[in-house]
């Protein structure tokens, strides 16, 4: 039994929906938990309940209750049949008396089964997840590069003496967790990115991918596509960050920041569906910033659960 057993709490079984028909089997009838199934999982859901990086940024709390809600909604979803014993719910890092501490145990959750050869789907929390996910992929890989993506509204390169939900991408690039042209910022609205922000990710390399530039041209996916491409013939490895606020608030009105004119839903799928590259090894995808707080009907936590079962529909 490797650390990654220890080092988390177990999933809350009575969300594992049963519908209990032979003929329309729901994900929750299909996921794996028990330890003895680990050997043969080929995708790990792993929660992280917590949102004291929002706190410390100023934002809304509530993200804490998100891994919750999005498996709530997630096990009830349709399973296929080829699917069976090959996704696995490790449940929630343990949370820490610090934000930091937090951070080491989940990186090393991370690490560990990323060098199992699992792909890693992360619920958050709040969207400094990001440092220990993609910091967990880092040490998985010895150091070696990897293409990684922001889905947000923001850069989230703030300066700051104490880590918050607003720095993880510069503390990634300060601390040379990221290769600079091979990270990317897409769907960044030029109302939440300040100047230097944009400055310093310029100075660095950084791609930036901003929404007006998403709306003024055609297809703009497809040409995304072909921006990574190359990455990914020279990379097998992927990192993805989706904070939800960089969904329209119209689709996703439960995050820490609404977003009056982010991407829409169907967008969102898209992107889901782009990360999910049956190619790329190891593989990790985190939805962060999600805040049932504010959620109307689960209309948020629903969309990630549609945007996980994108995903398994790729890989599986």
């Amino acid at each position: 039994m490797t650390d990654v057993f220890v080092l988390t709490t177990r999933p809350d079984t009575d969300l594992f929906f049963h519908r209990n028909e032979p003929a329309d089997p729901r994900l929750g009838e299909i996921v794996r938990h028990l330890p003895e199934d680990y050997a043969a999982a080929k995708i790990v859901i792993l929660g992280c309940p917590q949102d004291e990086g929002v706190r410390r940024n100023g934002g809304r709390v509530g993200a804490a209750g998100a891994p919750t809600e999005i498996r709530r909604y997630l096990y009830k979803l349709v399973a296929q049949s080829k699917w069976d014993t090959t996704l696995f719910d490790l449940g929630d890092t343990i949370i820490q008396s610090t934000l930091e501490k937090t951070h080491a145990f989940h990186q090393s959750i991370v690490k560990n089964l990323l060098q199992d050869g699992k792909i890693v789907i992360v619920l958050g929390g709040g969207n400094d997840i990001s440092y220990p996910d993609a910091s967990g992929m880092w040490a998985a890989r010895d150091g070696q590069p990897f293409l990684a993506v922001n889905v947000d509204a923001h850069l989230d390169v703030r300066e700051s003496a104490e880590r918050h939900s607003g720095t993880p991408y510069r503390q990634l690039l300060e601390e040379g967790r990221l290769k600079p042209d091979w990270f990317f910022e897409v769907g960044t609205q030029p109302f939440s990115a300040a100047g230097s922000h944009i400055d310093y990710l310029r100075g660095k390399g950084a791609n930036i991918i901003p929404m007006p530039y998403i709306r003024s041209t055609t297809d703009a996916f497809s040409t995304f596509e072909s921006r990574i491409q190359p990455i990914r013939l020279t990379s097998p490895a992927a990192f993805w960050g989706f904070d939800m606020d960089a969904v329209t608030a119209a689709d996703a009105p439960g995050v820490s920041a609404p977003n009056p004119a982010g991407f829409s839903a169907e967008e969102f799928l898209r992107l889901c569906r782009i990360a999910a590259d049956r190619k790329v090894s190891p593989l990790l995808i985190e939805f962060s910033e999600v805040n049932p707080t504010y959620d109307i009907d689960g209309r948020t936590s629903r969309l990630v659960a549609a945007g996980i079962w994108t995903i398994l529909n790729q890989l599986l």
